[in-house]
């Protein structure tokens, strides 16, 4: 089960831009995290689990009303009822925010840019782990 990723593709809306130039708030990188982390603990635990923290949250590019963005995240260390996770952002379309084009212009990238990373340790009482759901995180013994 370590190391087995999950991600949620998700288009950031005009809605979701707060400061000049619809630039979004890093927060809304964070709220698809915690999707991405219950996820993953649905898949290895069977339970939605309780967020307990986050720890070196870093933002390496800019996130625009209008991306397409890819939220990764998998297991890395797993305790009796913590599991420690990592998670990534990556940008893959944007618009090209060119005067001379179309408002609605946009560009897939050629290479998808990383736009935050973090570690997020998620708890899962063991009473209510109910073993592996997903047959791919499953160990093989």
């Amino acid at each position: 089960m370590i190391g087995k990723k999950v991600s949620l593709k998700v288009r950031m809306s005009a809605g979701e831009a707060h400061y000049a130039g619809e630039l979004v708030n890093g927060s809304h990188i964070v709220d698809f995290w915690g999707d991405v982390g219950t996820e993953l603990m649905i898949r290895s635990d069977g339970d939605e689990s309780l967020f307990a923290g986050y720890k070196d949250i870093e933002f390496t590019a800019p996130v625009y009303a209008g991306d397409f963005m890819e939220y990764v995240g998998w297991i890395e260390k797993e305790g009796k009822t913590s599991r420690t996770c990592k998670f990534e952002a990556y940008k893959y379309i944007e618009l090209t925010r060119d005067k001379n084009d179309a408002i609605s212009a946009a560009r897939v990238l050629e290479k998808p840019l990383l736009c935050g990373r973090a570690t997020g340790t998620l708890v899962v009482k063991k009473e209510f782990q109910r073993g592996v759901q997903d047959e791919a995180f499953k160990v093989e013994k």
